[in-house]
């Protein structure tokens, strides 16, 4: 159902990832949940991601479904339509940015627009894909979304990191910058490697509503809203390498 004379997968933009070096992942151990209303389109990806030899563990028709679908199966990546009845897709992404799971979203849309790709991506989208997008192009987008990368329909990478350091700059202002405490700073460069607040809780043998306690008093003085922006601020203060 992708269309086929568009660019392919080399056409995608991808922003800085936490894993610069990835390690091939088997296509046949990636989970995949797809949520569309359009049952044609629908059905059509999730064929489109099973010959390609993922394992597609649900699909959803709506927003609530997607939601129930993904905390039941705990999928890598939940490819996600923006424009689903009952709870709409920036609503999904904001809802499962509560949760602790291990899924990453990757939005597949037919809008472009810059307000819906910034809306979802602050909700917690990982990557954002127009459907006009080619197949192998949109199965090396799951590929790389499920690797923790973040890609985006050629163009729309540079529009988010924009928008994001545009943000970092009018929230520096003239005012110092928030002081976390010593433990708020080593679980913030857990956080941006990607660990579950479950292994963040094992390694500092500390418990997994402390971490969370944690998590949310560094949001909070960061003015932030969920835990991709955390990723997104501790990648561009370098904590991720440390």
């Amino acid at each position: 159902m992708m269309t086929p004379d568009q660019p392919g997968a080399d056409g995608i933009e991808e922003v800085e990832s936490l894993d610069a070096e990835d390690e091939p992942i088997d296509d046949a151990s990636i989970t995949v949940v797809v949520a569309d209303d359009h049952p044609m389109w629908r059905d059509a990806v999730a064929r489109d991601l099973a010959d390609a030899g993922f394992q597609v563990v649900g699909t959803a028709a709506d927003g609530l479904s997607a939601i129930r679908r993904v905390k039941a199966t705990s999928p890598d990546v939940l490819v996600l339509d923006l424009n689903l009845p009952g709870v709409h897709g920036v609503g999904v992404c904001e809802q499962l940015a509560t949760e602790d799971l291990p899924t990453k979203i990757l939005i597949l849309s037919v809008s472009g627009e810059r307000q819906d790709v910034l809306d979802a991506v602050k909700a917690g989208a990982s990557g954002y894909l127009v459907k006009s997008a080619a197949r192998e192009e949109f199965l090396e987008a799951v590929r790389r979304t499920a690797r923790g990368r973040a890609v985006f329909t050629p163009g729309l990478a540079g529009l988010v990191l924009g928008e994001f350091r545009r943000m970092q700059n009018a929230g520096s202002g003239a005012s110092a910058a928030p002081q976390l405490t010593e433990r708020e700073t080593e679980v913030l460069k857990l956080v941006a490697t990607g660990m579950s607040y479950k292994d963040i809780a094992a390694q500092l043998y500390i418990s997994h509503r402390t971490v969370q306690n944690h998590v949310q008093n560094t949001l909070g003085k960061l003015q932030m809203h969920n835990r991709v922006e955390l990723v997104r601020y501790a990648i561009s203060k370098g904590l991720h390498r440390d």
